[in-house]
């Protein structure tokens, strides 16, 4: 029972808001795949991002911010999370992570020299910490991290957790900065209109849940979400902040989606460098396609 006075918080059912896709993605950086449901931990999907490149010129994990052909790349899961991961180059060939020659072929498709490691625990700090710069430039190394031109500003980098300026990722994952991206139809199909001349297709953008709103809602409602707790399936999210973007959204992604700088150009300028919505993981569970989304308040 509720004491005298307390208001029974909001409980919204989005009108016709329901998961459309979910993604993981095996290997940091490289095309991911599609699924049917997943478990959702507090360290985001299971099976999400359990490898990933280093790079072995300048030290440290790189992901497709430094090196771009790692997003012509595919990688899926033989038998779902912890087994041995297939990686699809871009001439159509397969090689496993298990594979004696998998880090030679790696580089030689990505065109720089790269060794795959699997995700260690946090505890292993010298694993995540940053390699070294590519510019002496603080300014500049931003800038070609961001892909922002001149005049155009960086984000806020105190969204992001404090931890990524010494390391790559949080220590014990391989995220950018938070577990989970969230990301509407209605924004992609909003992008798309205001960028008739690009393909505008949800791998430059690599969310891990795809919500459909239907075919009435346009603009980019998840960015109301912001502060917000989301019941999806049997998880709950607690939104974050909104995904500031950067130069991977630019990159060429496999076969039909060209590199392309007038995507960021448009996100950067109109709407205020963001796109989709990142979230933690407050109670762990399933989510499968078609599961109603629900705000908590």
């Amino acid at each position: 029972m509720l004491p005298p006075g307390a208001q029974v918080p909001p409980v919204t059912t989005l009108r016709r808001v329901q998961v459309q896709e979910l993604w993981r993605y095996p290997v940091k950086s490289m095309i991911g795949e599609r699924v049917g449901a997943v478990d959702l931990v507090g360290s985001g999907i299971v099976g999400d991002r359990e490898w990933a490149c280093r790079d072995l010129e300048r030290g440290g994990i790189r992901g497709a911010k430094k090196i771009a052909g790692l997003m012509r790349l595919a990688a899926a899961h033989t038998d779902g999370p912890g087994s041995p991961v297939r990686i699809t180059l871009p001439d159509g060939s397969h090689v496993l992570t298990t594979d004696d020659d998998v880090d030679a072929r790696v580089a030689a498709a990505v065109g720089h020299p790269v060794r795959l490691e699997a995700l260690r625990p946090a505890e292993d700090l010298d694993h995540f910490r940053r390699g070294a710069p590519d510019s002496d430039d603080l300014l500049e190394e931003l800038q070609a991290i961001f892909g922002r031109e001149d005049g155009e500003p960086l984000p806020d980098l105190s969204v992001f957790p404090p931890e990524v300026v010494e390391f790559e990722s949080p220590p014990g994952t391989y995220h950018d900065a938070f577990p989970l991206l969230l990301v509407s139809t209605a924004a992609l199909a909003t992008l798309a209109g205001a960028l008739p001349d690009s393909v505008v297709d949800v791998r430059r953008f690599r969310p891990g849940v795809v919500v459909d709103a239907g075919p009435g809602p346009t603009g980019y409602p998840e960015f109301d979400w912001v502060g917000r707790r989301l019941r999806i399936g049997d998880a709950e999210l607690e939104v974050v902040t909104r995904c500031p973007r950067c130069v991977m959204v630019t990159r060429e992604v496999g076969p039909g989606v060209p590199a392309d700088r007038a995507v960021l150009r448009h996100i950067v300028r109109e709407l205020d460098q963001d796109l989709g919505v990142y979230a933690t993981v407050s109670v762990p569970g399933e989510v499968r396609v078609g599961d109603t989304v629900t705000l908590l308040g």
